[in-house]
């Protein structure tokens, strides 16, 4: 099954255009791999470890039901073979996304060089940002997050997950970590590389923070906030790549991003406030997942603290470059106007003198003569 359009001429097997071109179909046949692994009894083991979720322990559902139970999870070694092949699944998912709707958009559109990389950039971020604020608002109303704050600061037990929080941070790790290779396979210009290292790194500091501190609930609910946010920036951007009109709407998207950065330093701060103070008579334990010590809460405060700083001193920047670019594209018609339209009285004035004089000559030739 083919992800990309082949070109007329085929480039040498393994080549640097071949895996471009059909590096979706080359990670297709290693996650074919695990997923016939499992066929085989000696295998199966082994590939189970990459497929299924892994460290559950079975939980009593309830006090009057003992016998049934289900099952909770903690993190360990392993997820690193889960994350590596989900995140084989989000390479292929980004392909297919690639070529069957933002190329064909492209193609319409016919969008010049510079603005197609930003535009793919963009469908991606919304695609993934619309699918993360769906599947974490379920699973907040799911938990009774929204019913019940405090299990923000409170969680029983609170070393363990249940099988949606934690396929749910799989799976964000998984898409961050599928962004490395991804600066490859899309052709990512150099000057740009630095800016997406610090926005990938950035975003996988927070999420595997969150996942190792068991600050699952409190993860979650930033994420949603911080996804809503930049998932309205990406729109915005879609819309404006449409049609320039739109590039208005942009004054809207800072107030509600400037309020999103507010709301997220008032929730961490009320979370680990209220966890640091109510869980001082229980013995912290980092190894045992009670992570409730001041060391760890300082940081992260002074994490979410400064990452919120850091995303609106970005905010800044780029609104300061798009106002000095609207100003030169309007000042750039108007210092062309002006000097076409000197040159034209120029000419004006100099036909006008030629005119004359053609005019005048015949005058003068008859009265030299007479």
């Amino acid at each position: 099954m083919a992800f990309r359009k082949k070109s007329t001429k085929n480039p040498p097997v393994l080549s640097h255009e071949f895996i471009l071109q059909n590096h979706a179909d080359l990670v297709a046949c290693v996650g074919m791999f695990f997923v016939l692994g499992l066929m085989f009894e000696g295998t199966a083991e082994a590939s189970i470890v990459f497929i299924t979720l892994q460290h559950s322990v079975p939980f009593p559902a309830a006090a009057e039901r003992a016998t049934e139970s289900k099952f909770l999870y903690y993190y360990g070694i392993k997820d690193l073979a889960t994350v590596f092949f989900y995140m084989l699944v989000a390479i292929i998912i980004h392909a297919t996304i690639q070529e069957y709707v933002l190329d064909k958009i492209n193609r319409r559109m016919q969008f010049p060089k510079a603005k197609q990389s930003k535009f793919n950039e963009s469908g991606q971020f919304s695609v993934f940002y619309l699918v993360s604020c769906i599947w974490g608002t379920f699973i907040l109303i799911s938990e009774n997050c929204l019913s019940d704050p405090t299990l923000l600061w409170r969680a029983h037990p609170h070393n363990m997950m249940t099988f949606q929080m934690k396929f749910f941070y799989i799976s964000q790790l998984a898409y961050w970590f599928h962004a490395f290779p991804e600066l490859y396979f899309q052709r990512i210009k150099k000057q740009d590389i630095p800016r997406q290292l610090v926005y990938i790194g950035l975003h996988l500091f927070h999420i595997a923070g969150a996942y190792l501190l068991y600050l699952n609930h409190l993860g979650l609910v930033l994420l949603m906030m911080h996804y809503f946010v930049e998932l309205l920036s990406h729109m915005c951007d879609l819309c404006y790549f449409s049609d320039e009109k739109y590039q208005k709407e942009f004054s809207l998207w800072a107030i509600v991003f400037i309020l999103g950065r507010l709301v997220t330093l008032i929730v961490s701060v009320v979370t680990v406030g209220f966890h640091l103070a109510g869980g001082q008579n229980r013995n912290p334990d980092a190894l045992g997942g009670n992570v409730n010590v001041l060391a760890a809460k300082i940081a992260v405060l002074s994490s979410s603290c400064t990452i919120q700083a850091y995303i609106t001193w970005n905010l800044f920047n780029v609104q300061l470059q798009r106002w000095m670019e609207e100003d030169t594209t309007l000042q750039a018609p108007v210092v062309k106007k002006k000097r076409t339209k000197g040159r034209s009285s120029r000419k004006g004035t100099e036909n006008g003198v030629a005119t004359s004089n053609r005019v005048d000559s015949p005058h003068k030739r008859k009265e030299k003569s007479s």
